[in-house]
């Protein structure tokens, strides 16, 4: 029998009582920014599979490529959600089938796991939750761990796509004239969200949203805030019906996603495209500080 998951966040200690335990997977999903010759952030990024061998990972865990595997890596955009035929392969490759326990984690605080609890919630699998505090939280209380790829024992993944919980640019559109009832949230850092930094040609937030940087939700140990502070964090928004989250990428925002659920909102969805679509159209209004 799987081990019950009665929240999104589950800690080492629930990991670390279950390891071993059938119809369980354990995923590490981590993603590294690549840097330059000076050590600073290109906006590129690469597979966290070579740490996961060398540097090790939670016992038994399989890992999940999300560059390649769990995006549609042939999509304009990176890391675009793949169809639901794509993940349900790449999901069922990972040993994922309708009765099993996912645990994703990473090595960045949490908004790569994140990601793949969305996509596995997006596609109607409850049963999947995010390590809180990561690999670096789990590394760091001396747990066990091992070096090494383990190979996923291939399953047979059905999806079951849920609607609303993503939502495309035209939606958004219809949000921004006010068109369609939604609060927009931004879960990039404070500084891309003002414009006043950031790697695209047009800088800025969609407008008339509030920002919640992903990064905020955690604490230097990597945990993510209690309760409390992450209603303070969303006190804009909590008492909207519907929240449209976004990003750069869509990925900072499964982690304001996975938080809004923490608190109980019960109707978020997430703008795939996130920035990196809405400023490629010059047509797109943007709000910012430095305009």
């Amino acid at each position: 029998m799987s081990p019950v998951i009665t929240s999104p966040l589950v800690s080492s200690q629930w990991v670390a009582d279950h390891l071993g335990a059938d119809d369980m997977v354990v995923v590490d999903v981590s993603v590294l920014p690549v840097r330059d010759s000076e050590g600073a952030a290109t906006g590129r990024f690469t597979t966290g599979r070579g740490e996961y061998l060398e540097q090790g990972h939670v016992p038994g865990a399989v890992f999940g490529d999300l560059i390649h595997d769990l995006s549609d890596d042939r999509a304009a955009l990176p890391f675009t959600r793949p169809d639901v035929e794509r993940f349900a392969e790449a999901a069922g490759a990972l040993g994922i089938a309708a009765g099993t326990t996912v645990v994703a984690y990473d090595s960045s605080g949490g908004p790569w796991a994140a990601r793949l609890w969305w996509l596995l919630r997006a596609a109607g699998h409850d049963d999947a939750a995010v390590l809180d505090g990561g690999f670096s939280a789990w590394a760091a209380e001396g747990r066990p761990v091992d070096v090494g790829a383990v190979e996923p024992e291939p399953s047979v993944f059905v999806a079951q796509e849920r609607p609303g919980l993503w939502v495309d640019k035209p939606y958004v559109e219809a949000v921004v004239r006010g068109d369609e009832r939604a609060a927009l949230v931004c879960g990039s850092p404070r500084a891309e969200f003002d414009g006043v930094a950031g790697a695209r040609p047009r800088l800025g937030h969609i407008p008339g949203s509030v920002n919640v940087p992903s990064t905020e939700l955690v604490g230097h140990d990597l945990h993510f805030a209690e309760t409390e502070q992450l209603e303070a964090a969303f006190a804009p928004v909590l008492e909207a019906e519907k929240v449209v989250v976004y990003c750069g990428q869509g990925i900072a925002a499964s982690a304001d996603a996975l938080a809004l659920v923490l608190v109980g909102h019960d109707d978020v969805a997430l703008y795939d495209g996130s920035l990196d679509e809405w400023t490629g159209d010059d047509d797109a209004p943007l709000e910012a500080l430095a305009a």
